[in-house]
């Protein structure tokens, strides 16, 4: 890393890459402008992942890193004015951000809750969420409205939705590159993947999707003659999906039109999963129903297979049955929510060296 970089500025970038993003893919790199100005170069995984064929995940992604990089800034006693700059493509946007100094700016509370944040894939506390805590995530989000899915008829309902589409994860072959290469085995923290450690699965299923995932075609075998989806399906949707204090669904004012609107739903995602972490509240998103639901009401293609195309259109119209067309074409993120234990293996980061365009000035 250039030795150029200021301290503030050092500290900002390196606290800033901890951002949430899908299967820890990081799509971002930084450039050093000068001691008060940097760009943000992001990029998407369309060419590669099904799950971000229009880039929007990738740009929540990106609005979470803007989120963190203007918390982080507040700790320096800085102000971040972020704009995305004119004439670059939705697939590679770029952001500038101006720090300004402003004489008595009180560092955000939620500084220390950047590099706390994490993931929990596995079963949860079954403890209702705490009245007070359920305003102060509502209120962490203006211009959104949190839906709340609680009790255990509504979260065996979402746990049975969520298995369903977990159906759909696990046989269709456009899924399989990125199941293939996001899971860093035998590994309890990764820096640009999942550790295995982290998935969700106990041992002997890890070790049997190890052995699938080597090949598409042992992924088919074991899917049509050995029920290769139930166990993934059991613990990576249906029990967890029942052992949580309830799912939620973050909801815009209006369906959103644009990557700004994406942009801006991540950064008010980020700032919800902060404060869940400031109350001692992990998540997990569950959010492929969300991509898949929007796919099928764009007629966008994501799949050969008929029975996936099938299964998500009538995941598509539940989520319109449970939350009305408009809440669920406005719907920008959903997940589950509960409290701990705290997971014991988790993703990292990329350290900053590599975030660098040009390893800094």
């Amino acid at each position: 890393m250039n030795a150029a970089i200021p301290e503030p500025l050092r500290r900002i970038l390196d606290r800033a890459r901890w951002a949430p993003s899908g299967d820890n893919t990081q799509p971002w790199r930084f450039e050093v402008v000068a001691d008060d100005h940097l760009r943000v170069l992001g990029h998407d995984t369309r060419a590669h992942c099904v799950y971000d064929l229009d880039g929007h995940a990738s740009q929540i992604a990106h609005g979470a890193l803007l989120e963190t990089l203007a918390i982080a800034a507040t700790a320096e006693g800085l102000h971040a004015d972020i704009q995305r700059q004119p004439g670059y493509p939705d697939s590679a946007p770029v952001y500038e951000v101006r720090l300004v100094r402003r004489e008595g700016l009180a560092a955000d509370p939620l500084v220390a809750m950047i590099e706390r944040r994490t993931v929990q894939r596995r079963a949860m506390s079954g403890h209702p969420l705490d009245i007070a805590h359920k305003a102060a995530l509502a209120a962490s989000v203006p211009g959104y409205r949190l839906v709340w899915f609680e009790g255990f008829s509504q979260r065996w309902a979402l746990a049975r939705f969520m298995a369903a589409n977990g159906k759909n994860r696990l046989t269709m072959p456009e899924a399989y590159p990125t199941h293939r290469d996001i899971i860093e085995w035998a590994a309890h923290f990764s820096e640009d993947r999942v550790p295995e450690r982290a998935v969700g699965v106990d041992p002997m299923t890890a070790r049997l999707m190890r052995w699938a995932l080597r090949s598409w075609g042992r992924v088919e075998f074991l899917n049509t003659w050995l029920a290769g989806t139930v166990m993934p399906r059991l613990q990576l949707d249906l029990l967890p999906g029942l052992r949580c204090a309830a799912h939620l669904a973050l909801v815009a004012e209006r369906a959103p039109a644009g990557i700004d609107d994406y942009v801006a739903a991540g950064r008010a995602l980020q700032r919800l999963w902060l404060v869940a972490t400031s109350l001692g509240l992990f998540m997990q998103p569950e959010m492929t129903p969300v991509i898949f639901s929007r796919y099928v009401r764009e007629g966008r293609p994501f799949t050969a297979v008929e029975a996936v195309r099938e299964r998500a259109a009538r995941l598509a119209a539940r989520m319109e049955d449970w939350m009305g067309v408009d809440g669920a074409h406005q719907t920008v993120f959903m997940g589950r929510i509960g409290y701990g234990p705290a997971p014991a293996a988790r993703s990292l980061r990329k350290p900053l060296s590599r975030l660098l365009m040009d390893g800094g000035r």
